[in-house]
């Protein structure tokens, strides 16, 4: 039976990245709680791949609109920080990634991905899992979605605006309309 993570602390995770300037680093729940930022994680299955490259590019061109709401925006793969650097490396035309506002971690142990319920244990790949945690670490919300479909940045943004609204927000809700 699946474990209730919402309104919990979210696991906390260090692992080494690509980060944005093409360089090797590493990126940490703590080091984006200590800046006062809320994280986006999300997760999906491989390098080099057809869906993957759509909405990771789509992440990172709309990132401005994440940092303008006090977010971090962290993607992660099984794969390693060097398969996600000759990603990153390779053109949009040639489906890859080419440049990215964001880091790519790479959960080659699989801790991450079985910490927060994605792995698939069996192809040793993850699921298209998003979550979004506060400042404070609480994770605040969650979906998982079969890796043939891919993410709606729209839709990732609402929910983050929703979230930092602290009101009720009904079906619908745009920013800018009224909460509960």
């Amino acid at each position: 039976m699946a474990e209730r993570m919402v309104g919990k602390q979210a696991p906390h995770f260090e692992m080494e990245a690509v980060m944005p300037d093409k360089e090797f680093g590493k990126v940490s729940l703590d080091e984006i709680m200590k800046e006062d930022k809320w994280t986006v994680l999300f997760f999906y299955p491989m390098d080099f791949t057809f869906v993957c490259p759509t909405e990771i590019t789509a992440m990172s061109d709309r990132y401005d609109e994440f940092e303008d709401l006090d977010a971090e925006v962290v993607g992660v793969s099984t794969d390693t920080i060097h398969t996600h650097k000759a990603w990153i490396n390779t053109s949009r035309d040639d489906n890859g990634l080419e440049q990215l506002k964001y880091p790519l971690a790479a959960d080659t142990n699989h801790k991450v991905s079985s910490d927060y319920g994605v792995l698939i244990e069996e192809e040793g790949v993850a699921l298209r899992g998003l979550f979004i945690i506060d400042p404070e670490g609480e994770l605040k919300y969650q979906t998982v979605f079969d890796n043939n479909i891919g993410r709606d940045v729209d839709e990732t943004l609402r929910v983050l605006q929703a979230l930092q609204t602290g009101g009720l927000c009904p079906a619908n809700w745009k920013p800018g309309q009224e909460t509960l």
